[in-house]
């Protein structure tokens, strides 16, 4: 298999694989389960009437009313034992809302009692916060999300989540809220602040007037959830509106969470025997009493999802994938740095495209570091190395601005990398400059100069040894073996010499002379 048609194999092998990893993940639909049986035991026992005493009417009346609310009355399915509990820790993302509905789908088909979901999260982004609470309220299983361990949080889009749970519990000294949403790419030109022709015409700006949709929308969003969960909703409203946040404390005693527990065990134990009205109207008691705990952790795709879902791995990436095309273009067949590139370079554009981030960021910082490479083989006297630099630093900082630090570029981290990449390009063009400059060592021109001895003459040809190796050589002059030759041209395979004894005699003479 040629160079050519293996390199287009692995080319289409690396698309299709970022093709599957973009593929998403549908939310688990709808199930009714725990169906009771109750229309025997609702369904009321026909009396043998008396012949010779009818029943009065009055009594007939009130048997049917007890008959009438005993069947609309719904049953309470007790629940199994079985626990399963999914531990989220870091930023909400894609790979973390494909975690999560899967474990709930797993949850439903082990025929779990109860899902338990550990949140320790700073937020994350709104569209894996939306899957997530979807796929909470199709859970057939109830759902309890529990900040934990003590010291945790559940801030911006875990707040959401946390509504959306069935249960709402808490550790000690953990909190929640600040869940105002905060939009890439679209900042508000004055800083939040009215600019004197906005209070003179009463019109906001475009930058404001989205900021104030996307946080009514997210708003009426959460203020829905705890309208279903019979939780305050107010609080949910400032949370977004005014970013405001509570203790767990605080939470417990104005009605934004149903209890507080030191841990998992200490949870199940107050929830034993708890009644949960499902979103169908099934009314479901959980059984926690001596639970059989399965704690599910993140594959290896998930896993592997969360690592490059991260500004500064994906922008490591994306450098590593253009230097790697860029080797390669320089030294056309090398193979590895063209392969290593691509695979670098589609990993960054799909984690560019599972964050929150500015587009003009991610081509300055692809500009940058661009001319950076560029500064080495153009004469353009630091212009391109110094404007690469400027570049990548301003686009690392446009790149993200979410409040949130792990998806947010620190400035000694942009300025440390940009620096490093110019160091290490203009050592290695450094490199290359001085091994232009050296003596050629391979091929024709490294013949030009070396020196020889005739070793035979066959058939009017002349043969000499040069480099440990044996040419056919012609001189200005019959030569005679033995005579010492240096090569001053090469015609095809035949090397043109002179004679160095030839022009050394001459010298001898006249010095003895």
């Amino acid at each position: 298999m040629s160079k050519a048609r293996l390199l287009g194999f692995a080319c289409c092998l690396l698309v299709g694989m970022a093709v599957w990893l973009a593929q998403p993940r549908t939310a688990p639909g709808v199930f009714v389960p725990f169906v009771a049986d109750a229309t025997a035991a609702t369904q009321p026992v026909e009396a043998a009437k008396p012949e010779t005493a009818p029943v009065p009417q009055a009594a007939a009346s009130t048997a049917e009313q007890v008959r009438d609310s005993s069947a609309t009355k719904p049953a309470v399915q007790t629940l199994s034992n079985h626990v399963t509990v999914l531990r989220v820790a870091g930023t909400i993302n894609p790979a973390t809302a494909d975690f999560i509905t899967e474990g709930l789908d797993q949850a439903r088909d082990q025929g779990a009692g109860l899902v338990i979901i550990e949140l320790d999260t700073p937020g994350g982004l709104d569209t894996s916060m939306r899957s997530i609470v979807r796929g909470i309220l199709a859970s057939p299983v109830p759902v309890a999300g529990f900040v934990s361990p003590a010291g945790a949080r559940a801030a911006s889009a875990g707040a959401f989540i946390l509504y959306a749970s069935h249960v709402a519990a808490m550790t000690p000294a953990s909190n929640l809220g600040a869940a105002s949403p905060v939009s890439i790419g679209t900042p508000s030109a004055t800083g939040g602040q009215d600019t004197e022709k906005e209070k003179d015409t009463g019109k906001k700006s475009d930058g404001d007037t989205m900021t104030r949709k996307v946080t009514n929308d997210a708003a009426a969003y959460i203020r829905s959830l705890a309208q279903l969960r019979g939780r305050n909703a107010d609080f949910a409203e400032k949370a977004v509106v005014e970013a405001t946040s509570l203790s767990s404390a605080e939470a417990l005693k104005d009605g934004v969470i149903d209890l507080v527990a030191t841990n998992v065990p200490d949870l199940l134990s107050k929830l034993d025997g708890r009644q949960i009205k499902m979103d169908d109207g099934t009314m479901v008691k959980l059984n926690t009493a001596n639970p059989e705990i399965n704690y599910i952790e993140p594959d290896l795709r998930t896993q592997f999802l969360t690592l490059i879902a991260n500004p500064q791995v994906a922008v490591m990436l994306m450098m590593v994938g253009i230097y790697g095309l860029f080797f390669e273009l320089l030294s056309p067949g090398a193979m590895l740095p063209g392969v290593a590139g691509l695979i670098s370079l589609l990993l960054a554009m799909y984690a560019f495209q599972l964050m929150p981030v500015s587009w003009s960021g991610v081509g300055l910082i692809a500009a940058g570091t661009t001319m950076m490479i560029a500064e080495v083989f153009l004469p353009s006297f630091g212009a391109l190395g110094i404007g690469g630099i400027i570049a990548f630093v301003l686009g690392g900082l446009m790149l993200t601005d979410t409040g949130i630090q792990a998806y947010d570029l620190s400035l000694p981290f942009i300025v440390g990398v940009a620096v490093s990449s110019a160091a290490l390009i203009f050592i290695a063009g450094g490199f290359a400059l001085r091994s232009r400059q050296r003596e050629v060592v391979t091929g024709k021109e490294q013949m030009v100069g070396s020196e020889g001895v005739v070793t035979f003459l066959s058939n009017g040809k002349q043969y000499a040894d040069v480099r440990g190796e044996s040419w056919q050589v012609r001189g200005d002059r019959p030569l005679a073996v033995g005579e010492r030759v240096r090569v001053e041209a090469l015609n095809g395979l035949v090397l043109q010499v002179v004679s160095l004894d030839r022009v050394v005699a001459p010298a001898q003479s006249v010095g003895g002379a």
